[in-house]
């Protein structure tokens, strides 16, 4: 693997609720979003374990894209690439959406894919990129990286960062503009799209224009209020974010010696590093998290946008995108895309 900068950018530490698990009421869910996670019952699982990702894989497998699906009636052009990874590594593979009928190189959407980084593959989740670039005439990279928990940290994030670099270095071959590069990613992705902004920042890597971080993963030690207030409750609660980390780090998980490049709540330095865009529910495990991140960000005296969605579970708008809540995030991804773009 490739090794990682030196410590200078040590992670931090926070301590767990004073008061016992338990002792805070959950938010009550958005009432279109409650009667959907009803009609859904067991559909939407909360709980992950170990013993239940092979299970999860294969339901996952269910939602890959085909071909088809992704050149949209042919306004994109597919293909996977096959490209080096970190050193001494496997070769990685990129789904490349262009699209059609442009005659300047586009900006890039490089799509990290969610899935507790215990499962999905890069033809999972890249819908919203799709909508995304369809709108606003955007080239889609969507990168493959090795699982845990056979693939421990650092794989998955040094596999992200090899297919980022390549991307950036291969712009003109790919057909697009290599100086407006965003970062895109949910839940697992959106950790890994967080930490890929800082190890560009501290490897000298692409220069990025932002990066949209969607319910993102940030911190291994799961020890937070919204953590504690919605165990057993709506999607990706405790027990399953100790479960995915848990297969990223092993015994290291919560301990004092993580990397921020693995999690990237532990970083303590957060300036330099490109516009964000976070958003996340009020009713869902990562909530403090990520609220947090943003804070720091604008401490750092960064630029962020963040959006908490009231009564709004982990994924809502994925099952349930036709409700009230759902639409307004998603509106309010795309009018900071079109800003974000006006600006660059």
């Amino acid at each position: 693997m490739t090794a990682e900068p030196p410590s200078t950018r040590a992670q931090t530490s926070t301590a767990a609720p004073s008061a016992a698990d338990g002792a805070f009421p959950p938010p009550p869910f958005d009432p279109e979003l409650a009667a959907v996670l009803d009609l859904l019952g067991d559909q939407v699982q909360s709980s992950v374990s170990p013993e239940d990702i092979p299970a999860l894989r294969r339901t996952a497998s269910m939602y890959r894209l085909s071909d088809d699906e992704l050149d949209r009636g042919g306004l994109f052009e597919v293909e996977d690439v096959v490209v080096p990874g970190p050193a001494g590594s496997p070769d990685i593979s990129l789904l490349v959406c262009r699209p059609t009928g442009v005659t300047e190189p586009p900006p890039v959407i490089y799509h990290v894919h969610g899935g507790g980084m215990i499962t999905g593959d890069n033809r999972i989740g890249t819908n919203g990129a799709l909508d995304w670039a369809e709108e606003l005439g955007l080239a889609v990279v969507s990168v493959e990286y090795r699982l845990a928990p056979e693939h421990p940290h650092p794989a998955p994030v040094e596999d992200c960062y090899a297919g980022l670099v390549w991307t950036a270095e291969h712009a003109k071959d790919l057909g697009v503009d290599p100086s407006r590069i965003l970062l895109f990613g949910g839940s697992a992705g959106g950790g890994l799209a967080a930490a890929l902004a800082l190890l560009a920042r501290d490897r000298g890597g692409p220069k990025l224009i932002g990066q949209m971080l969607v319910s993102p993963m940030l911190d291994d030690r799961n020890d937070s209020v919204s953590a504690r207030q919605m165990a057993g409750l709506g999607a990706w609660d405790r027990t399953a974010n100790a479960t995915g980390w848990g297969a990223l780090l092993g015994a290291a998980r919560g301990g004092p010696d993580v990397s921020p490049y693995a999690a990237p709540a532990r970083a303590t330095d957060l300036s330099g590093l490109p516009p964000a865009f976070i958003d996340v529910g009020s009713a869902e495990t990562f909530r403090d998290e990520d609220v947090a991140y943003a804070s720091r960000l604008w401490q750092a005296g960064g630029r962020a946008e963040l959006h908490v969605w009231p009564g709004g579970c982990h994924g809502f708008e994925g099952f349930a995108p036709r409700i009230a809540l759902a639409q307004d995030a998603q509106a309010a991804r795309l009018r900071w895309l079109r800003r974000l773009l006006a600006a660059g």
